[in-house]
């Protein structure tokens, strides 16, 4: 049966999107001690037909614990570059065993660039099993 991947065959995907959260990457020294605000939003490609055709919690992903292990790994973290800090989330949601591929968008809310009131937003995307 396939599934609805955008990207990934024959898996469909959970999208979980503005989780906020302080941080401490930065080039700057102040950033790393002081901090800042994050958003990530992610997409996971897994299979969902089993708990689509049972109804069943236990066949699914638990988002909470998505959400958390992001947050804990922005708690630890103490890069230089949002690259990295985007690697570490990347790996860590990975870790959980029914999430095939993983997209995250990490966005630096309030980059310390002089006249410049935007946003920064790294995007990458790994499988498991591979540095895709």
């Amino acid at each position: 049966m396939e599934g609805s991947g955008d990207g990934a065959a024959g898996l469909d995907s959970i999208r979980i999107s503005g989780i906020r959260h302080y941080g401490y990457t930065g080039f700057f020294a102040e950033e790393q001690v002081l901090g800042q605000w994050f958003e990530v939003n992610l997409t996971l490609w897994l299979d969902l037909a089993t708990t689509g055709a049972n109804d069943q919690l236990d066949n699914t992903l638990n988002y909470a614990e998505v959400v958390e292990a992001v947050k804990a790994v922005m708690d630890a973290a103490h890069f230089k570059t949002l690259e990295r800090l985007n690697t570490a989330i990347l790996e860590r949601v990975l870790a959980f065993a029914q999430v095939r591929r993983v997209h995250s968008e990490l966005v630096k809310l309030s980059p310390p660039i002089p006249n410049f009131g935007g946003q920064i937003t790294i995007a990458m995307t790994r499988c498991k099993g591979s540095g895709d």
